[in-house]
Formats: C-alpha cells, structure tokens, sequence
C-alpha cells in the first residue's frame, strides 16, 4: 500500500480538496463493519493499512483496514468529534475537554499534548514542520509536529470549529466570526481577511490560488487568495438552508450536499451551477471525489454515489442511521462511520 494511496487526514490532503488518489470498484460491496458503542462523528484516517477513527466514548480506535479488526485504542480525556491527521507513525487529533493529543502508532502511547481552554472539533493541518488546528477557546494554533511545542498562536472572534487548510505557506480557516482568513504558518501574521457575513462549520478547499467554503448564510463561496477577493457567491435560487459539509473540488467542479438535502455541483471559474440534485435527506458528510464519481452520506443514513457529470445516482447503501461523518478513500477502500457507531469498509471482495 503506497502511502499516496493513503487518506491520512480530513478532506485527504493539507488543502482539503477530498478527492481520493486510487479508484473504487463499480459496485463497493461491504467488506466489514466495527462498533464503537456511544457512536461517531470524527472522519476516519486511513494510514499504511489501518483505519484511525474517534468514538464519542472517548476512544481513538486503530482498526486493520483488510478485516475490520481492532488492532488497539487510546483513551483520550474526554468525546472525540476530532477528525484525526496521521503522519510518520504518529496519529494527531483533540478532544472535547480541549486536549489535542499526539499519539505514537508504534508505543501506542501519547507523545506530547497541548492543553487549550475550549473544547477541539478541528482536525489538523500539517506542512513541513509544522502543524495547525482550532479551538473552541477561538484560538487557532500552531506548533511543532516532533513535540507540540508553540509556534504561534492567532486569536479570532469565534470558535475554530473547521479543521484548517494549508496551502503556499498559508493556514486557511473559515470560522465561526464570519471571515474566512490566512495566516503565514512561518509567523502567525494575517495575510488575508475576507468577510463571508455568516458563520461556517465548513473547511476551504484550495486548488490554485483559489479557496471554496460554504457558510450557515446559504453560500457558497468562491475566493481569489492572491487578490484577496470574493470571485463568485453561489445560493440557490428558492432553497434557503445552511451549507455545514466542506466542498470536494477539482478543476471542472466545487460539490457539496447542503442541509436543503440538496447536492450542489458549481463550476468552480464562474460560480453557476452545473446541476443539483435531491439526495433525500440534509448532508453534513463532506463529498469526496473518486474517479468520475462524487460519494457521500445522508442524514437518512445513506451512503451514495453520482455521477460527477450529471449528478445521477449510480450506487447507494442503506445503514438506517444518520451520516455526519465524511467518507475516507484509501487503497480501492472507502471506510464511513454512521453517527450510532458503526464503521462501515467498501469494497471488491476478492
């Protein structure tokens, strides 16, 4: 398993543009499921072959991607919403008591950890040295990824809720304060400040020099970080509802499920949508994109694939219980959690 084929963080990459490196079969069966018993709404880390994911038990469970069985688990302070990121043997991720915590793959130990005064549903950003997450203490902080040490940290107007994206040697948060922002991850200046008017949950997806984030405010945007502007704003015409799911973008397309239970697909240069289609439920699992396909869970509990150039549904599985979490693609797996706690790994059985 190369470790390119890994998805070995939220949205797959430091820019959060969740598109997958390896394919899926045409029809992903399902290969195992694994219970974590007080239920998930952390994304899964997929790394060399194991499946990293939080439970709201309080537990971070390594799980062996070809079986579905439990290789070990780590006991945090307190829930864990914290999408973890993993990195050269080491798994990184915080806790509702605002503890982010390192945790050694190898020992299966914790390595160093950071204390924060608000709880910490932000995953991590990682760049060279460097790692970037959020608090709900509104700070967004940076610090050494060998020993957790403080590099910088930059106050906002809101909790950091979203995990951040790195790009070019820029931390880019949407925050609960309404402004999108950059930071210089070398010093922890503001390099940009763009007003979105309404609060975002969601995490920017960068590809180019462009950012994409959709807000509570029923937008989507589209923003120009060299410029420093606001290219295009999307809202559907008669459906007023928050976006909360980070976009997945590439360079023809920007989807996103919305809580309209609507799946939006925009043309990333002008904003104007390519189509939308209903998927059921509300969406506040993160699309990622596989191939020519865009997978994602509902509300409703469903998993289900369309098709990237007409939104057609080309795949689907039932699981009856809701879908907040994202989806992760690795190795010709996809592995999504249902909020009552079941892990469930797709596939092709041999």
């Amino acid at each position: 398993i190369s470790a390119r084929a890994d998805w070995n963080t939220f949205r797959g990459n430091p820019q959060s543009t969740g598109v997958a490196t390896t394919t899926l079969p045409a029809n992903p069966e399902l290969l195992w499921t694994f219970a974590i018993e007080k239920g998930v709404e952390s994304t899964a880390a997929i790394a060399d072959g194991v499946v990293y994911v939080g439970g709201l038990d309080g537990n971070l469970y390594a799980i062996n991607l070809a079986d579905g069985t439990e290789r070990w688990r780590f006991k945090a302070d307190a829930e864990i919403k914290s999408s973890p990121t993993v990195q050269n043997g080491v798994v990184y991720f915080g806790d509702g008591e605002g503890v982010f915590h390192a945790v050694d793959t190898s020992t299966r130990r914790g390595k160093w950890r950071v204390v924060t005064e608000g709880e910490i549903i932000s995953g991590a950003a990682i760049s060279g040295d460097r790692l970037a997450f959020g608090s709900y203490d509104q700070f967004l902080y940076c610090v050494g990824v060998k020993d957790g040490n403080e590099k910088w940290k930059f106050e906002t107007d809101g909790y950091v809720h979203a995990t951040p994206s790195i790009a070019d040697g820029l931390v880019v948060i949407a925050g609960c304060d309404g402004f999108l922002r950059g930071i210089n991850l070398s010093d922890g200046n503001e390099r940009l400040n763009i007003e979105l008017r309404d609060y975002t949950g969601a995490t920017p997806a960068i590809i180019g020099n462009r950012a994409y984030v959709g807000t509570y405010g029923n937008q989507v945007f589209g923003i120009d970080l060299t410029s420093r502007e606001v290219v295009w704003q999307y809202e559907h015409p008669s459906r007023r509802f928050p976006f909360y799911a980070s976009a997945a973008v590439t360079e023809s397309v920007v989807l996103l499920g919305g809580r309209d239970k609507l799946v939006h697909a925009i043309n990333p240069q002008t904003g104007k949508p390519i189509w939308t289609v209903p998927a059921g439920a509300k969406v506040d699992s993160s699309a990622v994109i596989v191939g020519d396909r865009a997978f994602l869970g509902t509300d409703e509990g469903e998993i289900v694939a369309l098709d990237l150039k007409d939104g057609r549904r080309v795949w689907q599985y039932e699981t009856g219980n809701a879908i907040v979490a994202s989806p992760s693609v690795a190795s010709n797996r996809l592995v999504v959690s249902s909020l009552n706690g079941v892990v469930y790994c797709f596939g092709e059985k041999k």
